[in-house]
């Protein structure tokens, strides 16, 4: 898929407020500082479609994007969470449930897991319950070229084998970097593939 067009919607705060959902959605979330609005700033080819920030927590609303005018890409705030009120936090935490569960056009949830730090507690506590909601997703490891080659497949399997107790077989992964364009085929391969199904092209 060659991205020829991409602009911002709007800013939402609640999944209520969303653009209609005529059209596949795909939503990119994770922890705080995993670096997701420098891959969705990657695979769209637009070095200022997401603003990205050294503090973690820079995304506090559901951000819609449109994508050749065939598909919107969702930018959720990190689950994480950046240093805010338990108030904040849990107005956060319903509003991404809410849109994951309630979105009907929403196809694939991307979750984004920095591929440097061994399984994480509250990434670990999302994937959980993504599963048990049975939200389809797929995950992409982050920042992939901050460790070698030969030690990302150690990564992987520490992940893969704390994942396998909850699904069987494994989800789908990408492993993908911001800095270079690692893993923006892949992914850009698979919405394409979901798009086709749900517009019923072959």
């Amino acid at each position: 898929m060659i991205v020829s067009k991409a602009e911002f919607i709007k800013s939402s705060g609640s999944f209520r407020e969303s653009p209609e959902g005529n059209i596949p959605e795909y939503a990119f979330l994770g922890r705080s500082n995993v670096g997701k609005s420098s891959l969705i700033n990657m695979i769209t080819g637009r070095k200022k479609l997401a603003k990205t920030s050294s503090a973690p927590g820079k995304t506090r609303l559901i951000n819609h994007f449109l994508i050749n005018d065939t598909w919107y890409l969702c930018d959720l705030p990190g689950y994480g969470f950046a240093k805010v009120s338990a108030t904040i936090k849990g107005k956060w935490e319903k509003m991404i449930k809410d849109y994951l569960l309630r979105r009907p056009n929403l196809v694939c949830s991307f979750i984004l897991i920095d591929l440097r730090h061994g399984p994480m507690k509250n990434d670990m506590a999302f994937l959980e319950w993504i599963g048990e909601n049975q939200v389809p997703f797929c995950i992409i490891y982050t920042k992939a070229d901050k460790i070698s080659r030969s030690r990302r497949q150690q990564y992987v399997s520490a992940y893969e084998k704390k994942l396998s107790a909850m699904w069987s077989p494994l989800p789908k992964y990408i492993i993908s970097s911001s800095s270079n364009p690692e893993g923006r085929d892949e992914i850009l391969g698979f919405i394409s593939e979901c798009n086709k199904q749900f517009y019923g092209s072959e």
